[in-house]
């Protein structure tokens, strides 16, 4: 089955770039879109084992005669075929009820507050309450589209990093994009985040791209991510509990994004990788 992306149109310019990244992300792996245009600025998202209610700002209803023929010329620009949500279930107090069947979800930085307010440092509330209860990867979008033309995984050695690496291993088979990854030394060497990617079972897949593992064991975490390249898909873990840190759904991706203005794919705790 083919898999599917999630994506909530806004009716702005910077809605058209959100839109424009889904879609290239789509056409890059072989996914279809799902577009879910808004006729208010609430709903739920049942999880497992959590139910999330996002909540819009009001550019998400901007001229809503023309959202849907705005959304459908982009598609139609991508040459891809998208599906568009109709709901068709409602709470008591006349909520929308989302599904959650996705393999992917698009989000902005934020969901839920005006982009003149979100800089690069900071992931909304309900984007970061998402990430967390998700068991598919959340695509979290650079303001303005670009390209992704290589993909870098950052790696600190838990088990959600490798499944951030099983992710990653899966977009660049998908993609044809080359693959990269990046590990910030914090205890051991780099023998110790192999031996973590080896006992995975995970080496000779690594190995078979012939990509480029880059270790940092001196200089801080932002001067060492001018190494990573401007045009590139960033693939990482949130929430690590390993014996050696995973690049943790706070400060660290934080300090990520706020130094990097590329698009992130984020494996989150609830992510379970799956072959293919």
């Amino acid at each position: 089955m083919t898999p599917k992306l999630f994506h909530i149109f806004r009716n702005t310019p910077l809605g058209r770039e959100t839109l424009l990244q889904s879609l290239y992300f789509c056409r890059s792996i072989g996914c279809l879109p799902e577009i879910y245009i808004p006729e208010s600025t609430r709903f739920l998202m049942y999880f497992e084992n959590d139910v999330t209610q996002v909540d819009l700002d009001g550019s998400y209803l901007t001229a809503p005669s023309t959202s849907r023929g705005h959304a459908e010329a982009l598609v139609l620009e991508s040459g891809l075929k998208a599906t568009y949500l109709t709901p068709k279930n409602y709470t008591a107090h006349g909520l929308p009820d989302i599904p959650t069947h996705y393999d992917y979800m698009c989000c902005p930085r934020s969901i839920s507050d005006l982009s003149s307010k979100i800089g690069l440092g900071h992931i909304g509330p309900r984007v970061r309450r998402i990430v967390q209860a998700a068991r598919f990867p959340v695509l979290i979008t650079s303001p303005v589209f670009k390209a992704w033309n290589s993909i870098t995984i950052f790696f600190g050695g838990s088990q959600n990093a490798l499944n951030a690496l099983r992710l990653g291993l899966r977009i660049a088979r998908q993609s044809g994009k080359p693959l990269n990854m990046f590990t910030q030394i914090e205890k051991g060497d780099a023998e110790t985040y192999r031996k973590a990617v080896a006992d995975a079972d995970l080496l000779s897949d690594w190995e078979r791209y012939g990509a480029e593992w880059q270790f940092f064991e001196k200089g801080s975490l932002e001067e060492n991510l001018y190494a990573v390249a401007h045009d590139a898909l960033l693939v990482l873990g949130a929430y690590g509990h390993g014996l050696i840190k995973d690049i943790m759904f706070g400060s660290k991706m934080e300090r990520i994004q706020s130094t990097l203005p590329n698009n992130l794919l984020i494996a989150g705790p609830k992510y379970t990788a799956v072959k293919g």
